[in-house]
C-alpha cells in the first residue's frame, strides 16, 4: 500500500464524527460517510456540529456499488458490527486497510472472518472524550489512535496510516505491542465505562472520589488477572498507565455507555463484563465485580424499556 488517498467510514457517533471531521478537512470528498438513507438525508438536511463547525460529508447509501477505498474505518457500536460490514463490503478490496474503532476486545477478529481481508490493523481509541447530542458532537480532547500489526512489525499498512494520520493532525501511537495495548484499553473501560453507567457518573466525579474509582479498579483488576490466563500478561503498571488519562479527560464529559444509559440506548456491556465473565469462566476464575455490574447494567436497560 502506497499513499492513502481514499477513505470510507461507517458510524458517525461522537468517535467517527470527531476523527471524520479532521479526515473531511483533508480528503474532502474522497472521504466517504456509508449509512443508510435516512440517516444520510437527516445528516444532509442539517448537516453535521463537530465543535461548533458544521460539515457537510459526501455520503453514500450502503447498498450502492463502490470501488474500494485504500482504507475503511469501522465506528460502530459492537452491536451493529456485523450489520456495518456488510453495508460497507463494497468499499473492501484486497488491498484496502481497515482500522476498527471499536471498544473490546474482538471485533479485529469478526472482520477478518467475515471479510477474508488481510490488511486488517489492530486499533483503539485513547483519551477521547467526544459527546454527541443530536447531530452536535463536542470534544474537549481528541486523545490519540493507537493501532499496529499483531505481530508488531512496522508493515507498509502501519507507515500508510502514519502519514494520513499526520497530514490529517490526528494524534496517534504505533505501540510495540499492539494487543497488550488493546487489552489495556479493555481494561480501562470495563472499569471506567460500566461503573459510570451504574453510578450515572461523568469523569469528574472518578477524578475526584477515591471510593468512585476504587469501584472502577475493581472491575480493572479483574481483567488483569484474565489477561495472564490468555496469554497477554498485563500489569499493575498498565493499571497505573491510565491514571493520568482518566485525569486528562473533561471533568463533565461522559462515557460512551453512560451516553447510552442517558439515552434509553443498549449499552455494550455484553463485550465488557459479558466478555470478562466468560473468558472467567472460561478458566475458572472468579469474576464476581463483573458478574454484578452485568447485572446491573441490564436490569437499568430493563428500567430504561419499562419507563418508555
Amino acid at each position: 500500500m502506497g499513499k492513502i488517498n481514499t477513505v470510507s467510514l461507517i458510524g458517525l457517533g461522537a468517535i467517527g464524527a470527531a476523527y471524520g471531521s479532521k479526515l473531511h478537512l483533508l480528503l474532502g470528498d474522497s472521504l466517504t460517510v456509508v449509512a443508510n438513507e435516512e440517516r444520510i438525508q437527516r445528516y444532509e438536511d442539517t448537516g453535521l456540529n463537530v465543535n461548533s463547525e458544521t460539515y457537510h460529508f459526501h455520503y453514500q447509501i450502503s447498498d450502492t456499488a463502490a470501488a474500494p477505498a485504500d482504507l475503511v474505518i469501522f465506528a460502530v457500536k459492537n452491536a451493529e458490527l456485523d450489520q456495518a460490514i456488510e453495508e460497507i463490503g463494497h468499499h473492501i478490496g484486497p488491498n484496502t486497510i481497515i482500522l476498527s474503532l471499536l471498544n473490546g476486545i474482538s471485533s479485529e477478529e469478526i472482520i477478518k472472518e467475515a471479510t477474508g481481508n488481510e490488511h486488517v490493523l489492530y486499533s483503539m481509541c485513547v483519551g477521547i472524550d467526544a459527546q454527541r447530542n443530536g447531530t452536535s458532537i463536542h470534544y474537549g480532547n481528541l486523545g490519540r489512535i493507537c493501532y499496529g500489526e499483531q505481530n508488531q512489525s512496522v508493515s507498509e499498512d502501519v507507515l500508510a496510516v502514519k502519514e494520513l494520520f499526520n497530514e490529517a493532525g490526528i494524534s496517534y501511537e504505533i505501540p510495540d505491542d499492539i494487543k497488550h495495548s488493546v487489552w489495556a484499553k479493555f481494561m480501562f473501560n470495563v472499569g471506567i465505562n460500566q461503573t459510570s453507567a451504574v453510578l450515572q457518573a461523568p469523569y469528574s466525579i472518578f477524578q475526584n472520589i477515591p471510593a468512585a474509582y476504587d469501584l472502577a479498579l475493581a472491575a480493572m483488576y479483574e481483567v488483569v488477572t484474565i489477561s495472564k490466563k490468555v496469554g497477554v500478561h498485563l500489569t499493575e503498571e498498565d493499571v497505573k498507565q491510565y491514571t493520568p488519562v482518566l485525569h486528562l479527560l473533561s471533568p463533565k464529559g461522559k462515557t460512551s455507555m453512560l451516553q447510552d444509559i442517558e439515552a434509553n440506548r443498549k449499552t455494550e456491556v455484553e463485550y465488557f463484563a459479558g466478555k470478562v465473565c466468560e473468558i472467567g469462566k472460561e478458566f475458572g476464575v472468579p469474576t464476581p465485580v463483573n458478574e454484578q455490574l452485568y447485572k446491573i447494567i441490564h436490569v437499568k436497560e430493563e428500567i430504561a424499556k419499562y419507563r418508555r
